[in-house]
């Protein structure tokens, strides 16, 4: 006798049912509490899972994400103490001083992180927009050089990575899209360098003469920089 369809939908269920699933570690749920945007409860999970250092990081991580800064720091710090190699934490509480606008040392943060994993993209960008932020375009320049280096993509990256934080705050936006405009064009990364371009015009970048630049120089003779030269600069 074949069995019904329903009979095998039953039997396959029963099957399922029998299955166990996997059982999460604590830090795997705190880890699932972030992905939801439930950092207050990612916080409590993660406190009750232990106390090393990656643990510490990412409550830094969560309390950051909540705009508490000055519990993100000592997370961070905590994190530290517990492994002074930690490059990701001393990466993160570098973020915590560039929000509060003491970028010298947020830069220091930075140097020292890279130092420790020189080949992070994303404590190259910190450097870099910690840098812009204190008008050293040089030294940006030659830290985003490097990110770019490191990771073609790494400004299409946004928010936290894993256990890292990228910092994109910036006050003169027009400016710093300009600035990744010229890293990509230096990099051969024509329509990404474009789309900066465009960024930057629609912020109101009015120092047309800058597009000049030796940097854009093969850029200028595709049809799409052409185009955009044609295009009045707007605010958004």
């Amino acid at each position: 006798m074949k069995p019904t369809f329903a009979l095998i939908i039953f039997s396959a269920f029963a099957a399922a049912q029998t299955t166990p699933l996997p059982t999460l570690t604590l830090e795997e749920r705190g880890d699932l509490y972030v992905v939801r945007k439930m950092y207050r409860e990612a916080i409590d999970t993660y406190h009750s899972a232990g106390n090393t250092a990656a643990l510490w990081n990412k409550i830094g991580i969560a309390y950051h994400q909540l705009g508490q800064l000055e519990a993100a720091r000592k997370s961070y710090e905590r994190a530290i103490k517990l492994d002074k190699q930690d490059a990701d934490a001393i990466n993160n509480v570098g973020t915590v001083f560039y929000a509060e606008k003491k970028y010298r040392t947020a830069i220091a943060r930075y140097n020292k992180a890279i130092g420790i994993s020189p080949n992070a993209a994303s404590y190259w960008s910190n450097l870099g927009t910690a840098y812009y932020a204190r008008g050293n375009f040089a030294e940006m320049t030659r830290a985003y050089t490097r990110a770019i280096q490191l990771d073609p993509e790494v400004f299409e990256v946004h928010g936290s990575v894993g256990t890292r934080m990228l910092d994109r705050s910036v006050a003169d936006r027009a400016r710093y899209h300009y600035e990744i405009a010229r890293m990509y064009a230096s990099a051969g990364k024509n329509e990404l360098a474009i789309q900066y371009l465009r960024k930057a015009l629609e912020e109101g970048f009015k120092e047309r003469d800058k597009l000049q630049s030796k940097e854009f120089s093969a850029l200028r003779e595709t049809q799409e920089f052409k185009d955009l030269m044609t295009l009045e600069p707007r605010v958004l």
